[in-house]
């Protein structure tokens, strides 16, 4: 064992002797010897028994140059607001490198469950969606999520269109892993909204990509009669990223396609590098199919800068 793992091992005991002490009966050891904790976070205030379990693993370089690997155990919570955790836990680490932060996590769950009132009463059904993907480890615990395990179908977000559009072709490029999370790019040509339905329709067919936990997208159309861009973009849970999207596809001047970003969450934080892997993957499937240049030579000659429209208000928001 290194100098710096005997001064990680130690700041994990005083940490968990704390978050022992703190939380009494809720703290779990489920294996010291391989670091392995669970914490049951309820609200004291409910009369419900609906709980979430926070089991952690603590590398032995947490927690000054890793964060603890984790999953969130809860049937019952709905997706956004798991989504709305990762994000928010993924914030608190990236701010607070290489220190402790267990105890933040969770309060942090507890006050975003509270908020939100996700403290179901205990006679309610509760069913588990697929769509809660960032947790697939049910028969090994932090086994590496593989994303093209055969997982059972979402309910997918169907939208409706017209018989006479015509579905585009669709293009996949490799995906890259990087600590068990896995992205991958999908591309297609469109010029309408209609397509930009159709597209996602088609792609949420797919059982590994519906249950992918973020499927970003943007795409951005012109409109040649009237020489305007008609664009949008969708975060779908992972903030910002949908906004960074469009970012790249308007420095590229990329025109009439659309791109879509699937994230397999694998438990382990990334902080800002999963902004650059969804970035890389869209710029990589743009040059490989030819739409980095487009509009070169409209971009060299001045005074033609084109008006942008968009198509909701989701893109002010991002």
């Amino acid at each position: 064992m290194t100098e710096r793992e005997e001064e990680n091992l130690q700041k994990q005991i005083d940490e968990i002797e704390a978050l022992s002490s703190i939380y009494g009966d809720e703290w779990c050891v489920i294996d010291e010897a391989a670091r392995i904790f669970c914490i049951r976070i309820s609200d004291p205030a409910s009369l419900s028994k609906c709980s979430l379990c926070l089991q952690v693993l603590l590398p032995p370089a947490y927690p000054t140059e890793a964060p603890p690997i984790y999953q969130l155990n809860a049937p019952w919570l709905r997706r956004e607001d798991r989504l709305e955790i990762t994000n928010s836990l993924e914030e608190i680490y990236v701010q607070c490198l290489g220190e402790s932060i267990l105890y933040q996590w969770v309060e942090k769950i507890r006050e975003i469950l509270v908020e939100k009132s996700c403290f179901v009463d205990s006679d309610r059904s509760i069913k588990k969606t697929t769509e809660e993907v960032d947790v697939h480890f049910e028969d090994e615990m932090f086994a590496g999520y593989q994303p093209n395990q055969d997982l059972p179908s979402p309910p997918a977000v169907i939208f409706n269109f017209t018989e006479d559009e015509e579905l585009p072709p669709i293009n996949h490029n490799e995906p890259i892993t990087d600590r068990r999370s896995t992205f991958q790019a999908h591309l297609a040509p469109v010029v309408s909204t209609k397509q930009v339905k159709m597209v996602l329709n088609k792609l949420y067919e797919n059982k590994k990509i519906a249950s992918a936990t973020h499927n970003i997208y943007a795409y951005r159309i012109y409109c040649e009669d009237k020489q305007t861009f008609l664009q949008d973009c969708e975060d779908d849970g992972e903030t910002a990223a949908g906004g960074r999207l469009l970012h790249l596809l308007q420095i590229l001047d990329a025109r009439n396609v659309m791109v879509v970003v699937s994230r397999w969450y694998g438990g382990i934080l990334l902080g800002p590098d999963r902004f650059k892997h969804i970035n890389n993957c869209a710029r990589n499937i743009l040059v490989e199919h030819h739409y980095v240049n487009s509009g070169e030579e409209t971009l060299k000659q001045p005074g033609k800068k084109k008006k942008v429209k968009t198509a909701s208000k989701k893109q002010n928001d991002h």
